[in-house]
């Protein structure tokens, strides 16, 4: 897959905090490059939605990542994830294994890792 932004990445050759505009701030002359021709291109994400199900009511519905928390403990009975259902407004907990945190965290969702207590 190629970088629509050149192989220097966002950041550019200038370094972190340099404009691709032709004399931009502290960045180097690139003739003719602009924000549309840097991202000349790039598509428009669709948001992420998970699909997901309720043990209460037995709902099935589709979330989205802000909908969802992530928990990520020390062992896999501490890692988790959360949601209210829409349909009951039951708190939901249920254990994610690492393909789901991995599918979670690549989706958007908000994170909070556990520290253990001594």
């Amino acid at each position: 897959m190629s970088d629509p932004l050149g192989p220097a990445g966002p950041a550019g050759p200038g370094g972190p905090g340099t404009t691709a505009e032709a004399g931009g701030p502290g960045g180097p002359s690139v003739p003719g490059m602009t924000a549309a021709v840097a991202f000349a291109g790039m598509r428009r994400v669709s948001p992420v939605v998970f699909k997901a199900g309720c043990p209460d009511c037995r709902g099935r519905f589709e979330l989205a990542a802000s909908a969802l928390r992530l928990a990520i403990g020390a062992t896999s009975r501490t890692t988790f994830y959360s949601f209210t259902c829409p349909d009951c407004g039951s708190a939901v907990r249920k254990p994610a294994g690492e393909r789901v945190v991995e599918l979670l965290t690549g989706g958007g969702v908000r994170t909070l890792r556990l520290h253990p207590t001594v």
